[in-house]
């Protein structure tokens, strides 16, 4: 778990902590990376960004969708580049908030709307 300096703290479910560590070998073998460092910068990149603003971005209501994965979830965007966003859902209780699935636009993006 992550607790920053305004008292929030980011836990992720250990699906989610494994799902991170196996992109990057997808990232790396399916070759959007040239190295197994890029791939794993790129995912180091993401959840920093995940942990460092999930508190303060507009957070949206999961489609019903993803309700699959967890009740009162909600959502934030990652673009790290012009092709793809990241969608990463959570719920929230307080300062303190759960990452229970990570998607993009190219896999799950079509149940976004």
């Amino acid at each position: 778990m992550i607790k920053s300096k305004n008292n929030i703290e980011v836990a992720y479910f250990p699906q989610i902590t494994e799902y991170l560590n196996e992109l990057i070998d997808i990232l790396f073998y399916k070759e959007y990376f040239g190295t197994k460092d890029s791939a794993k910068q790129y995912v180091v990149d993401m959840k920093n960004y995940i942990d460092q603003n999930i508190a303060f971005l507009l957070k949206k209501p999961a489609p019903i969708y993803f309700l699959r994965y967890g009740k009162s979830m909600q959502y934030i965007t990652y673009n790290p580049n012009k092709r793809t966003t990241w969608y990463v859902f959570f719920q929230q209780k307080e300062n303190q908030y759960l990452v229970r699935y990570i998607t993009n636009n190219h896999t799950e993006g079509h149940y976004i709307r």
